[in-house]
């Protein structure tokens, strides 16, 4: 436990946005690791609704002014910090006029589910790897919660694999019952190749939707965690099949010393090597 580093990745977090049991779980979880001697940094999306006067948000200008090219686009990646001072916490967040600026998460005021949701995931899934890269803060492990921020497991076992930051890191995903019917942009694939990934790495986003990305992302995770009571039923098969540690849905306000103790099994895991 001493020293041990976990870097934080939730799509939603209060009191920045309202309750969910992600937003919850981004807010408790880290303070309590932290309160029991982990060493700790949280990321989340600097959304357009998250009000930057009422929570104190500033620039961070070290971190920020690197561009990320997606879909042949520079975007240019923007960090922003607040602080959570009752829990002693810090929160940075991952801001692009592009993709963040709307006033919705995932929808707009229609309904309708935003076309570059997929542009989105991978810009916020890269920006946090890469300002953790510089803040040259190595973490032991990476817990991503949701949907959006997973596509942070397969960077990391594919394209920041030989980065000695990350040479140690393991991944775990929290799966919420957070699904959705839409399918991302026929692009999808395209926009997630980066350095290290080839097309055969990505054969499951052929059918770009929520069920074949969260498949990618746990097949490239060391453990999963079940965030919500109840989680798709394929996803519990497919993580039998491949082998991977599990952790089953603890009740709230029980769950952290579960979780401790899961990072614990992680860590101690050899990790597989990949044929």
């Amino acid at each position: 436990m001493e020293n041990t580093r976990v870097l934080f990745v939730c799509s939603e977090i209060i009191p920045y946005l309202p309750k969910t049991p992600i937003s919850i779980i981004g807010r408790e979880l880290p303070q309590g690791i932290q309160d029991l001697g982990y060493e700790i940094r949280t990321f989340m999306p600097r959304y357009g609704h998250v009000n930057e006067r009422r929570n104190q948000l500033h620039e961070v200008i070290r971190l920020s002014g690197m561009n990320l090219i997606i879909n042949d686009t520079d975007h240019p990646l923007i960090i922003k910090v607040a602080s959570i001072s009752s829990a002693r916490m810090q929160i940075y967040f991952i801001d692009n006029d592009d993709y963040f600026q709307r006033k919705n998460l995932y929808r707009n005021d229609d309904g309708v589910f935003f076309d570059d949701n997929d542009e989105r995931s991978v810009f916020f899934a890269r920006g946090v790897l890469e300002t953790v890269r510089k803040l040259r803060w190595s973490p032991n492990i990476v817990h991503c919660h949701g949907w959006f921020s997973c596509l942070i497991a397969l960077y990391l076992k594919k394209s920041y694999k030989d980065d000695p930051l990350y040479a140690n890191t393991k991944v775990i995903l929290s799966i919420y019952n957070d699904g959705f019917e839409e399918s991302f942009s026929d692009d999808f694939k395209k926009n997630v190749v980066y350095d290290g990934l080839k097309t055969k790495d990505l054969e499951l986003l052929s059918t770009p939707n929520y069920v074949n990305l969260m498949k990618l992302c746990i097949s490239y995770a060391d453990g999963v965690i079940a965030g919500s009571s109840e989680i798709n039923a394929d996803f519990k098969q497919y993580i039998d099949e491949t082998d991977k540690l599990f952790l089953e849905y603890q009740q709230s306000g029980e769950y952290i010393q579960a979780y401790v103790d899961f990072y614990e099994q992680v860590l101690s895991k050899k990790r597989k090597k990949k044929k």
